[in-house]
């Protein structure tokens, strides 16, 4: 099914991916409904904005 991460309201979000640019290069985005849903990709971590509590995938920090 995919990644699904649900904000601090209760609203539930989709993790998708698709290729783009140019270069195509991977672009993920979250959605409420499941377009072409994958897994949390590793070496990333999901954090929320506090103003509008979308969901935000964020690479974790290197040790």
């Amino acid at each position: 099914m995919g990644y699904a991460h649900v904000n601090s309201k209760g609203q539930k979000y989709f993790l998708n991916s698709t290729l783009g640019g140019r270069n195509k290069k991977t672009i993920y985005f979250f959605s409420k409904e499941p377009k072409s849903p994958i897994d949390l990709p590793e070496g990333f971590e999901i954090a929320e904005n506090p103003l509008t509590k979308l969901p935000l995938l964020k690479k974790t920090a290197k040790k």
